[in-house]
């Protein structure tokens, strides 16, 4: 099984800083009154290409380039945001860029994914559908297959958000991190735990993840071709975490699991439209409800200081879940 080290978050974020932005950490009145803690959030909704991803997608390219000088050219699948990551990271990096998506996928990250020169191949509904579809780019084109999160120096480009975090607020007792394959909560569990061991890190999910029964067992409870969850969440929708994010989480992660609903996601993204005056994505609007939720509140008081990952800000404005 592959293994991510700190020291390769390290080396990440010593490859990676120069062309990132070193993202804010926003703080609120309002909710800290709302949770009777002290709430951190860490806005990589204003990361370039409007989210997390752009740190594991460059951290990926870069080693891939380094270990292969002739690459022709990198390809994945995304419903989204690795997609528009990893376009933009090709960019940086001069080269081509293949990024296959659902037809479903939102116009604006489509849009996005165009606008960073890539070109976009869309597939079916079900989830083979962008398997096939990739494996066919990669063998046609002899290109470098760097998926969304199962990938070791993906995680490891990820967790450079926990350096980061720690550095700016070192008090934290505690991050809420929204998860789909795991990619950017397994490299933040890695980075922070080796930092504070005493660190809590709560993942967040949509209904229906079966992901506590996954972190209590230890095994991945899911069988078959990946699926997805019915969820406005649509950076959040996978079901399965991954084969190598999987384990990393079982370790370091708690128990717990914070399910939110569609609604407690749109008033989670509604408080930080009306009272952070900042864009994110359902996802995002997931952590959020999860620090304002009921179940955190009767948990630990000692968990005095609470990060919350925004990981994305690239919402559709004429389709917002509200409407």
């Amino acid at each position: 099984m592959a293994v991510v080290t700190f020291n390769d978050v390290v080396n990440a974020s010593n490859q990676i800083s120069q062309y990132l932005h070193k993202t804010e950490v926003f703080t609120s009145e309002q909710a800290d009154k709302k949770t009777g803690r002290c709430l951190y959030f860490k806005t990589e909704n204003l990361q370039k290409s409007g989210s997390f991803k752009a740190r594991g997608a460059l951290n990926a390219v870069l080693k891939a380039k380094e270990k292969n000088i002739e690459i022709n050219g990198v390809v994945t699948h995304s419903s989204g945001n690795h997609g528009q990551a990893l376009a933009w990271a090709a960019s940086v990096c001069s080269l081509p860029c293949y990024v296959v998506v659902p037809q479903t996928a939102p116009a604006v990250k489509k849009n996005a994914i165009l606008s960073y020169g890539a070109e976009l191949v869309e597939c079916g509904l079900e989830p083979t559908d962008r398997y096939e579809a990739c494996e066919k780019l990669e063998k046609e084109k002899n290109l470098e297959f760097i998926p969304p999160y199962d990938h070791v120096d993906v995680i490891a480009g990820q967790g450079t958000i926990g350096l980061e975090f720690l550095n700016q607020v070192p008090k934290l007792d505690a991050i809420f991190i929204p998860v789909s394959g795991g990619g950017m909560s397994a490299g933040i569990a890695i980075a922070t735990k080796a930092i504070k061991p005493s660190i809590k890190i709560f993942l967040v999910t949509p209904k229906g993840k079966k992901l506590e029964e996954c972190l209590r067992t230890g095994t991945r409870p899911w069988e078959g071709p990946p699926q997805y969850l019915d969820t406005i969440a649509d950076g959040i929708r996978l079901q399965q975490t991954g084969y190598i994010t999987t384990p990393i989480l079982t370790d370091l992660v708690e128990k717990e699991v914070f399910e939110m609903s569609d609604e407690e996601m749109i008033e989670g993204m509604k408080f930080i439209f009306e009272r952070m005056k900042l864009v994110i994505e359902a996802a995002s609007g997931a952590a959020v409800a999860a620090a304002f939720s009921q179940k955190f509140r009767d948990m630990d008081n000692s968990i005095k200081n609470v990060g919350v990952i925004l990981c994305g800000g690239n919402v559709d404005i004429d389709a917002l879940p509200w409407y």
